[in-house]
């Protein structure tokens, strides 16, 4: 069974139930060829995975030309597939000489100006959703409301969203603009989502969530001493038992699949393996005794 696309919230993009994040597709990672991105591209859509997660400054602003360049010219695949892409970080590197240390801007100009850079890079016309990538304490919510506004009328952007912030400054931005999504850090070794307001927000707006980091980074596969990591491991092979050939990271991602907001995990993987296996976790349903028992080995105590 393919997996089926379903919007983040009512009238926006339809996005792939798990996201695929580029940031190690570049040269922060396997630095894959343009070619070998479209083979990723091509596997990923094989299973329904169609939406791909960027940032502006993935492999120091390279990333998304690489990307781009690897659908050029193929008007088909770019129609099968949802582009998300995130500014507002500001990085000094050779691409960019004018910045003297990392800082934020989510000013009206570096928002246009982002947009437009990522829309050359990417060679497409629009961008499917756009987010702030993080938290700037300079940023003006009506100031970025109206060069929104402005860009979706232009159809340049379909939807809007931010990444990484606490409920109340999604509220304050949501308040002047709508916002599709909150990308965040979340998997069952970082819990504080589930607690700290950011999912009851989603559920409560109608709005899906999107996880980055959801197997829990690099601890998870290069910590085995871990206390967390041995307790979380033992908890998935107790559970993989009754589901057969189950990996731990199908496990994982199961964990945030069963949650009632609909997050949408981001998978950083460049391996075509672990994106034909992630993608077997849809077929996953954890009952709820099983999703507390991973919320337990986490944590190390009993649910309350």
């Amino acid at each position: 069974m393919i997996a089926t696309c379903a919007p983040l919230s009512a009238g926006s993009p339809a996005v792939s139930p798990i996201a695929l994040g580029v940031m190690k597709w570049g040269t922060w990672g396997r630095n894959l060829s343009p070619t070998e991105m479209l083979h990723l591209i091509e596997i990923g859509l094989e299973h329904g995975l169609s939406t791909f997660d960027h940032a502006d400054i993935y492999g120091h602003y390279t990333t998304e030309a690489a990307f781009g360049e690897a659908i050029a010219g193929r008007s088909h695949l770019r129609q099968r597939i949802q582009l998300i892409t995130k500014c507002g970080i500001c990085m000094p590197c050779k691409a960019r000489p004018a910045y003297s240390i990392k800082h934020y801007n989510t000013s009206a100009a570096h928002i246009r100006w982002s947009v437009e850079q990522s829309l050359r890079q990417l060679r497409t016309d629009y961008l499917d959703v756009l987010l702030i990538h993080r938290p700037d304490p300079l940023l003006n919510p009506q100031e970025v409301a109206t060069t929104v506004g402005a860009l979706k009328q232009e159809g340049k952007l379909l939807a809007f969203g931010v990444s990484n912030f606490s409920p109340a400054q999604f509220a304050l931005l949501h308040a002047c603009t709508p916002l599709v999504t909150n990308q965040v850090k979340a998997s069952a070794m970082h819990l504080a989502p589930f607690t700290d307001g950011t999912f009851d927000q989603c559920l409560s707006l109608g709005i899906r969530p999107m996880a980055w980091s959801p197997l829990g980074g690099e601890p998870f596969f290069t910590e085995p001493d871990n206390e967390q990591v041995s307790r979380l491991r033992a908890a998935c092979a107790q559970i993989a038992q009754q589901r057969d050939r189950a990996e731990a990271e199908q496990i994982m991602l199961a964990f945030l699949l069963r949650h009632p907001a609909g997050i949408v995990p981001v998978i950083g993987t460049a391996n075509p393996e672990r994106i034909c296996q992630a993608a077997q976790a849809l077929h996953i349903s954890l009952s709820q005794e099983e999703w507390c028992a991973l919320w337990s080995a986490s944590t190390g105590q009993r649910v309350p």
